[in-house]
C-alpha cells in the first residue's frame, strides 16, 4: 500500500510537534523543515485539528502542538483518518469481481498492515527527539 501526501504530511506534522513537545511550531515553520507546500500543509493541519489530534493557538505567539501525548496518538489511526480510500485494488467496478479469489487475500493483507500500524505511536516515530530537533532545525532544551 502507497500511503497519500496527506498521510505523509500528517505524519510529518505529528512528528514534528513530538520532536519538540514544550513548544508552539507554526505551519510556516513545518513547511520550511521538510520543504513542502505551506498550503497544503494548512489543509492537513485544519483535518488533524477537528480530530482533535492537534491544537491551535491563533494570534501572535501562537501555533499548533500536540492535543495529546505522543504516546496516544496510534499511527494506524492517523492512517485510517488520512486515508480516504482502503481499497488496494478498484474490485467494485471489476467484471470478474463476483467470482475473484483476490479479494480476500488483499483485504487480508490490509488489515495486517493497518494491524502493524497500530502497534506504534507517534512517540515511537519521534522516539529520537534530539536527532529529529537538530534535523528540523528546532530549539530543545
Amino acid at each position: 500500500m502507497r500511503l497519500s501526501r496527506h498521510t505523509d504530511y500528517a505524519l510529518r506534522v505529528l512528528i514534528h510537534l513530538a520532536a519538540a513537545p514544550d513548544r508552539l511550531s507554526s505551519i510556516a515553520e513545518i513547511a520550511r523543515a521538510y520543504d513542502i507546500s505551506q498550503n497544503h500543509l494548512m489543509k492537513v493541519v485544519n483535518q488533524l485539528a477537528r480530530a482533535d489530534l492537534v491544537k491551535t493557538v491563533r494570534g501572535r505567539g501562537g501555533g499548533i502542538a500536540l492535543a495529546r501525548p505522543a504516546e496516544d496518538i496510534i499511527i494506524g489511526t492517523v492512517v485510517r483518518l488520512t486515508e480516504p480510500d482502503h481499497n488496494l485494488a478498484d474490485c467494485g467496478t471489476c467484471l470478474i469481481a463476483p467470482a475473484c479469489g483476490l479479494i480476500s487475500p488483499l483485504d487480508e493483507a490490509l488489515r495486517a498492515f493497518l494491524a502493524v500500524l497500530d502497534r506504534y505511536s507517534v512517540a515511537d516515530a519521534a522516539a529520537r527527539k534530539r536527532d529529529l530537533a537538530n534535523l528540523l532545525g528546532l530549539a530543545v532544551a
